[in-house]
């Protein structure tokens, strides 16, 4: 089947914005990496038109009617319960629908966050600290959370607690993954074509496994997560032992497979970069509320590369 490429507007990006938004920026003394700001200069690229495919699905839609944030393709819909209008969305919405953002197989992307299997006391609760400002994103969740019915958010939780989260990121260490540069359509990092690569530094870069399945939001179509040498190692140090007290024993709340505990969610197989930026909020203060405060004597300690290691351990475990 024939189609001509382009990565479209994807989830979180909200680039045909359904509710107010402000311009996305790195908060203050945060890293750049983590947070995945589209680059200045953009290759040329040239956008799918038509009708448009992803293997194993016997679903067709149009590129552009897919494109925004109101209308998520369902391309499994035999993978998962009922949606509710606030997941699948509705023609004319004024809101983004949850399922342009974290997909309908709840996984998301590197941008946004693998909410699949987590408990739904910890979906509302998130929702509720985004909606009060507990937890911080001007740009994005904040907005969605505030425009969003208290109904609305419980049907969407009970919805993706229910799926099952398959294998999402393959984490790869090298010292010099591929060249890329951070799409103003999707804000993900896009290979360059010409193959070359560059230094890996102190960071995780993640890439579509398919570029253009990623853009049409195929949830079979994983990423790449490329992190520096010996974090996976130094990673499930800190993860399982502390550290000599650097940071607390990730199972001791999070299970021991963490996979999760009682209303405490999975933290195995999420995306690295996700995590990384979960563990960099958490640690200057942008995401709070009373159980965000159990992570202070978490995060406290760690620097940069511990955060990196941590969370390329974490995002290499099985997700169930």
């Amino acid at each position: 089947m024939k189609h001509s490429v382009k990565i479209l507007p994807l989830a979180l990006l909200l680039a045909l914005p359904c509710v107010a938004q402000v311009p996305l920026t790195i908060p203050n003394g945060l890293p750049s990496w983590a947070f995945n700001i589209p680059d200045k200069v953009q290759p040329p690229t040239v956008e799918p038109t038509g009708p448009v495919h992803v293997p194993g699905s016997s679903k067709e839609y149009d590129a552009k009617s897919i494109a925004g944030n109101s209308n998520p393709p369902d391309w499994f819909p035999d993978e998962h319960g009922p949606a509710p209008r606030s997941v699948k969305g509705e023609a004319g919405a004024k809101i983004a629908a949850c399922g342009s953002c974290h997909l309908m197989s709840g996984q998301g992307h590197p941008e946004s966050a693998d909410i699949a299997g987590l408990p739904v006391d910890y979906i509302v609760r998130q929702m509720k600290y985004f909606k009060s400002g507990a937890r911080k994103d001007d740009a994005r969740m904040g907005p969605i959370a505030k425009a969003t019915s208290d109904e609305d958010v419980q049907q969407a939780a009970e919805y993706y607690a229910a799926i099952k989260p398959i294998p999402w990121v393959k984490v790869i260490e090298t010292a010099t993954p591929p060249r890329t540069y951070i799409n103003t359509a999707g804000r993900h990092h896009i290979p360059y074509p010409d193959g070359s690569t560059e230094p890996i530094g102190h960071r995780i870069i993640e890439t579509p496994q398919d570029a253009f399945r990623m853009s049409i939001r195929d949830p079979h179509s994983g990423f790449i997560a490329y992190v520096p040498p010996g974090s996976i190692a130094r990673g499930e140090q800190l993860v399982k032992t502390g550290s000599a007290g650097k940071t607390i024993q990730c199972n001791i709340c999070h299970g021991d497979e963490l996979k999760g505990l009682g209303d405490v969610p999975r933290i195995a197989g999420l995306q690295p970069v996700y995590i990384a930026r979960q563990l960099i909020t958490l640690q200057n203060g942008t995401s709070a509320g009373s159980a965000a405060a159990l992570m202070k004597k978490v995060v406290v300690n760690l620097s940069e590369d511990d955060i990196i290691s941590i969370s390329a351990y974490l995002g290499s475990l099985p997700p169930q």
